[in-house]
């Protein structure tokens, strides 16, 4: 919704004015903990369809942000970056439940296969 240059930036979603609030005003110049200490490991955002997910992805490659991986988990798909801080960062959008993949007796089946990027940057251009 709002920059203030480099240092902080406001998000949301609907056109509320900021519902996450992120800025760098007590970490410019800091360095990120070591691996396998305590923090964040990352922060999931949930995108309402696939759509937006695609349009989402369309957008980090246009700002050259690079990712560190793309995933399919059968109930969703998510896209993983980090933060100017190295902070985790997934992106991701649901399945409706009723496509969500399901074991011989019904309990949920979860997975983790690459994501096709291409088929949800096709998707984000003709839905």
């Amino acid at each position: 919704m709002q920059r203030f240059g480099e240092q902080a930036a406001f998000i949301s979603a609907g056109g509320y004015h900021h519902h996450i609030g992120l800025n760098t005003w007590e970490s410019a110049g800091g360095k990120p903990p070591p691996l396998r200490s305590t923090g964040l490991f990352h922060l999931a955002i949930l995108y309402p369809a696939r759509l937006a997910l695609g349009d989402a992805l369309q957008r980090l490659i246009g700002a050259g942000i690079p990712l560190d991986g793309a995933s399919d988990h059968g109930v969703s798909e998510a896209l993983y970056l980090r933060d100017p801080d190295e902070n985790g960062v997934e992106l991701y959008w649901d399945r409706p439940r009723e496509h969500w993949p399901r074991a011989v007796h019904g309990s949920l089946a979860m997975y983790t296969r690459a994501l096709d990027v291409s088929s949800l940057l096709a998707a984000a251009k003709v839905e």
